[in-house]
């Protein structure tokens, strides 16, 4: 008889994540799924046929392990654009399968053991495990609900001769609010007196509602300078299941990041980068995206006025943060789990991004959906 080996887990108290959990109970019970946050509807079939194109003439080897030329080359001209700073394209910017690898491997490119990281929650899951692998200290700072804002006198005291970095995600998930000016002044001011590093997930940076601009870091030169900043063309394409992301940092922060990155993917998808570059030249695809996805959430928050929960702001992001203490004072992990069940909606249970597990009888939904599955999600909702 072969014995199986047993091994210690470094990750003793992290299970499947809560995405493939309620993905799989909304598929097991026919429900619909406002839970992971990836749209029921296509891309463009210009993008699908680009990458097709990029097939057929042969682009299906390797690719640079820094990523495609082209693509980092209109990658830098957005970053001109919109943030007015300059990035050279073969000294800045690193092409990753997602954006969730460029964050494991700008968390592992900077933490030893014992090193302290600021992170706010509720943390998207990601972030945590990235840490606690590399014999990193979370240090967690929450945001103040209902707004969930940052207490930046809070983040002051969190600071310790041990502090390596703060992680920053805005727009943020899972509760849809952004930094503003007021942030950045503060931040700024920190990194004034610590020698801080800061990792900044903007994966949703071009999906942020009523004119609200974006605090990019990379607007910032004092804060570039200390900065990997992350954002992926799943969000801005819909095409969350190609996993092209990338990372933009100054040269010896892309120097150390490139020594982890190339044992972790090595290069990824070869086509759907050169169609990437192609359909980057078109730039309505993400000038016009806020107003696609606020029309949506607008939606969805007037179809849900009748009903019984209550709207939270939600400033960016394609998530809506719902409370729903005049229908139940279950546990959110509960109400969200009998939601798929019962009534046949999925949603996210936001107890799950707190070390703490904090319930403040609110879900998470993504409405990132047509509008006829909203309306669908809607009419269900409404009736608890």
């Amino acid at each position: 008889m072969i014995r199986t080996m047993n091994i210690p887990s470094k990750l003793p108290d992290t299970g499947i994540t809560i995405f493939t959990q309620m993905t799989r109970l909304a598929q097991e019970n026919g429900a619909i799924n406002l839970s992971q946050g990836f749209p029921d509807f296509n891309t463009d079939p210009k993008l699908i046929e680009l990458v097709g194109h990029h097939m057929r003439i042969g682009h299906n080897q390797y690719a640079p392990m820094q990523g495609v030329p082209v693509l980092r080359e209109r990658i830098a001209e957005k970053i001109k654009e919109l943030y007015h700073a300059d990035c050279n394209p073969e000294t800045f910017i690193t092409i990753t399968s997602g954006a969730t690898e460029a964050l494991f491997c700008a968390i592992s490119t900077i933490v030893h053991h014992h090193d302290e990281i600021i992170i706010f929650e509720p943390a998207f899951d990601s972030y945590l495990p990235a840490v606690r692998l590399h014999g990193g200290i979370p240090v967690f700072v929450k945001l103040q609900y209902p707004d969930y804002t940052i207490d930046w006198d809070e983040v002051r005291k969190k600071i310790s001769p041990r502090t390596k970095a703060i992680i920053l995600n805005s727009p943020h998930n899972p509760t849809g609010t952004v930094i503003g000016s007021q942030d950045i002044i503060q931040l700024q001011k920190i990194i004034q007196n610590h020698d801080l590093l800061i990792i900044s997930d903007e994966v949703y940076e071009h999906i942020i509602f009523d004119q609200i601009p974006h605090e990019g870091i990379l607007r910032y030169p004092d804060l570039a300078a200390r900065s990997f900043v992350i954002s992926s063309f799943g969000k801005t394409y819909h095409t969350t299941g190609w996993k092209i992301g990338y990372c933009v940092a100054p040269p010896p922060l892309t120097d150390e990041f490139r020594k982890i990155h190339q044992y972790v993917t090595f290069a990824s998808n070869t086509p759907i980068q050169y169609a990437y570059a192609e359909i980057m030249e078109e730039k309505d695809y993400y000038h016009k995206l806020a107003v696609f996805y606020q029309h949506k959430r607008d939606l969805f928050q007037s179809l849900l006025q009748d009903s019984r929960f209550t709207t939270l702001p939600c400033r960016g992001t394609y998530f809506q943060m719902m409370e729903y203490s005049k229908i139940s004072t279950e546990p959110d992990t509960v109400f969200a789990g009998r939601l798929t069940t019962e009534y046949g909606v999925a949603a996210i249970p936001p107890s799950v991004f707190y070390h703490t597990k904090d319930d403040h009888k609110v879900l998470r939904f993504c409405f990132a959906k047509t509008d006829d599955t909203l309306k669908k999600a809607a009419e269900i909702l409404c009736r608890i």
